[in-house]
């Protein structure tokens, strides 16, 4: 999987930069067949702002997180990703089970 970060209006440093790869790979861990993720560091007034892009073969989600620094805001972004994906392979599953089921 392509791990992509981009920063807008603000800088980060190198461990900064390195957990968002680490949160990017896991994310796309719980992804059905990951292709690329993005994440993206933004300033929005006095908040900071994180944003995980991930492309996976249901189509793109997307988690935003803002919080008073940009790792509290990643670890929201993470969080909301995480319970995007899980409810996805969960109506997945359940949609499966029924048609078996069914059938």
């Amino acid at each position: 999987m392509q791990i992509n970060v981009t920063v807008r209006h603000c800088e980060i440093d190198g461990t900064l930069d390195e957990r968002a790869r680490a949160v990017a790979t896991r994310v796309g861990g719980i992804a059905l067949r990951p292709m690329d993720c993005t994440v993206l560091f933004d300033v929005d007034g006095p908040s900071s702002v994180a944003e995980l892009r991930l492309r996976d073969a249901r189509g793109e989600t997307i988690g935003r997180g803002e919080g008073e620094n940009h790792r509290t805001a990643l670890d929201r972004a993470e969080e909301r990703m995480r319970r995007q994906l899980q409810a996805a392979a969960s109506r997945a599953r359940s949609g499966r089970h029924t048609e078996a089921a069914e059938g």
